[in-house]
């Protein structure tokens, strides 16, 4: 069998180099003293990369669906490639990146785009995250309205890249209800601007956008309440979203949906009586 039957990850490197190093110059202390600080440096040296990869990962597989999403509709129109170009200056992507992202969104809108196919390394990356695939979700929602408005067949196209990265229903009905219910005439997001008011539509949200800002009904228990509530929350560590090398302005969205989800849940708690 060849050597190359056993693949050394890369971040062993610093391990195994160090390691040999010190067992030569200090015996078995010194490979241990060595394992040790090769351990730091592997670390060092997969931040860097790893950083490198999710933000490769993640922006191709985003305007890859993007464009999909746009073309749900039967043509992308000049404002949707506007909107698109807008949401990758927003993203902070720089000159690779921006092209990188131009490719995988004109990949989107091919006749024989593989939706699911394209997302295989996405969702192998983010097995353990769910907060990039949360993320992920939220930032498509973005993308997908910036010209205006969600169709059905748009709105179809998102169920699909809801279920193939795996996030449960009750979780995309809630992030598509709060940002429906945030984003209408009048409302904010990124492509409308920061500073613009909420319109008479959005300012006041019901109990039932509220329910639905948690993914569940009026006919709710108080523990499944609680357990939806928490179960939303857990999904966002959006300081950890930096820490990948995704732009800040992610974890500010990130705090913004939680912001959203704890309002929503304090309003059923008054209503409800729940302590």
């Amino acid at each position: 069998m060849s050597a190359s039957s056993f693949p050394i990850p890369r971040h062993w490197w610093g391990k195994i180099i160090l390691g040999l190093f010190g067992l030569v110059k200090g015996g078995l202390s010194g490979a241990f003293i060595g394992v040790f600080l090769g351990h730091f440096v592997d670390r060092m040296i997969f931040g860097v990369t790893g950083k490198e990869r999710t933000r490769r990962i993640f922006f191709t597989s985003l305007f890859a669906c993007l464009g999909r999403v746009n073309k749900a509709d039967g043509r992308v129109t000049e404002a949707e490639i506007a909107s698109a170009q807008n949401l990758m200056q927003r993203l902070e992507l720089d000159a690779d990146e921006r092209r990188m992202a131009i490719e995988a969104f004109n990949l989107g809108k091919a006749a024989d785009f593989d939706l699911e196919g394209e997302l295989q390394e996405f969702i192998g990356y983010t097995r353990m995250r769910g907060d990039l695939r949360q993320m992920f979700m939220e930032v498509l929602l973005e993308g997908a309205a910036l010209d205006g408005q969600i169709s059905a067949a748009e709105r179809d196209v998102l169920v699909r890249v809801a279920n193939a990265i795996q996030i449960p229903p009750m979780i995309f009905h809630a992030m598509y209800n709060a940002f429906t219910a945030s984003h209408g005439p009048g409302g904010h997001g990124w492509g409308a601007g920061h500073g613009h008011a909420r319109g008479p539509a959005s300012s006041a949200p019901s109990l039932d956008q509220d329910y639905a800002a948690l993914g569940i009904t009026r006919e709710a228990s108080e523990p499944e309440i609680k357990r939806a509530y928490r179960k939303l929350v857990g999904q966002y560590h959006p300081d950890r979203l930096v820490s990948q090398g995704l732009p800040e302005e992610m974890m500010e969205k990130a705090k913004e949906r939680v912001r959203d989800i704890n309002l929503a849940y304090d309003r059923i708690k008054a209503a409800r009586g729940i302590k």
